[in-house]
């Protein structure tokens, strides 16, 4: 296990750049061009940065990131 102290202003550019790859990935995962190959690792990414995004976030800001199977 590992620890990290950081201040409010860092855990919010933190946040930030979580939350932005992961809009990038999920406009992307619309894109009909991108190969399905590509779009299983982005989904494999999307699930990795969600879950650090679990750690940094309120839930209620988690919720929106939340994808659904349906989704899926």
């Amino acid at each position: 296990m590992l620890g990290m102290l950081i201040n409010d202003k860092e855990l919010k550019e933190i946040q930030y750049l979580i939350k932005r790859e992961m809009d990038e990935i999920l406009f992307d995962l619309d894109d009909e061009r991108i190969d399905h190959i590509v779009k299983r690792a982005m989904e494999e990414r999307y699930k990795i940065l969600f879950t650090l995004f679990k750690r940094v976030a309120p839930t209620e800001e988690c919720l929106l990131y939340l994808r659904t199977s349906k989704s899926l």
